[in-house]
């Protein structure tokens, strides 16, 4: 049986912008590989905590979430999040000490749920963005941004956190061999 051949090409075809849709091809490309990381991750690694203090991989994956809604929401539609975003989200991001706010007791699917309604979101504002728009400057307090630089941050941010969340599940296979 003859392995099909791997395809690395970017498809712009997520947009009627092919610019738009090379980015929105590049999230959705980090995004996978992050589902592939977890496919590595058991049940019980979800909630685990390294004894140095740092976050569970469920606690990184619903700040991945929470970022990701925020800069859609804040920095590209300059909005409050709508209440179905809150629901989703009912967690500050941090608390009192400045740490990740912990979430325990969520399965990986429902964290996995949560991270592609908040990508769907995304992907319905950008698809029909215009390039103007896309690289129009949001004018904030403290900054300036565009939706164009929102999207490489998030990818950045993914991979920064893809690669936390396999050191996490690494850790929890070390620290418990029943995992």
């Amino acid at each position: 049986m003859t392995k099909e051949k791997e395809q690395f090409i970017v498809d712009t075809r997520l947009s009627a912008e092919p610019e738009i849709g090379r980015w929105l091809w590049a999230l959705q490309d980090a995004r996978q590989r992050t589902h592939e990381k977890l496919a590595e991750v058991p049940a019980a690694a979800v909630d685990w905590m390294p004894p140095h203090g740092d976050s569970s991989i469920g606690t990184v994956l619903y700040h991945m979430a929470l970022i990701e809604a925020d800069w859609l929401y804040a920095e590209v539609l300059e909005q409050d999040y709508p209440a179905s975003v809150n629901v989703l989200l009912p967690h500050e991001h941090r608390d009192a000490h400045g740490h990740l706010s912990k979430t325990e007791g969520t399965s990986l699917a429902d964290h996995l749920a949560r991270l592609a309604t908040i990508r769907g979101l995304l992907l319905e504002v950008y698809q029909p963005m215009t390039l103007a728009d896309f690289r129009r400057p949001r004018p904030l307090p403290g900054y300036d941004v565009t939706p164009e630089w929102v999207l490489h941050h998030l990818m950045q941010h993914e991979a920064e956190h893809r690669s936390q969340i396999d050191a996490l599940r690494v850790a929890a296979g070390r620290d418990q061999p029943q995992i």
